[in-house]
């Protein structure tokens, strides 16, 4: 099975970026400790700022992975076209939030994502991601 985690602008600060809301841990160190938690999972990774750049890679791998874990970040709340890719693919999409973003601003509340995605996670932290990758795999 081939997973993606794609994460959106800012998430290459992890570790670095306000602490006390996405904690300590660089997703780089959290990505080697998924991949040995599951070794069965082809897992990939690509992190971008740039909208156009993670469109591009929905449609690279979006008829040829089993699935995909987007955290789109701040275009959660703002883009059409990750809206538009998503659902122009047909490889499913979970939508997964570090934080709980419905305990933050009030314009993180509304995603413009997560109706064309598979499922939503928000406010588990790092192990979002996992709690994603075990429900692609049917082991949740």
């Amino acid at each position: 099975m081939k997973i993606l985690i794609l994460n959106g602008p800012n998430l290459n600060l992890l570790g670095q970026r306000e602490p006390g809301v996405y904690g300590t841990e660089s997703f780089e160190v959290y990505f080697k400790k998924l991949q040995l938690r599951f070794p069965s999972v082809d897992l990939h990774y690509y992190q971008s700022n740039v909208e156009g750049e993670l469109i591009n890679k929905l449609h690279e791998v979006g008829f040829s992975f089993d699935g995909i874990i987007l955290n789109a970040g701040a275009y959660t709340h703002t883009s059409v076209a990750l809206h538009d890719a998503i659902g122009a693919i047909t490889t499913p999409v979970v939508e997964v939030h570090i934080s709980n973003v419905y305990a933050r601003e009030e314009f993180r509340h509304k995603s413009l994502i997560t109706a064309k995605c598979k499922g939503l996670i928000t406010g588990f932290g790092l192990e979002g991601y996992a709690m994603a990758i075990g429900y692609l795999t049917g082991h949740s």
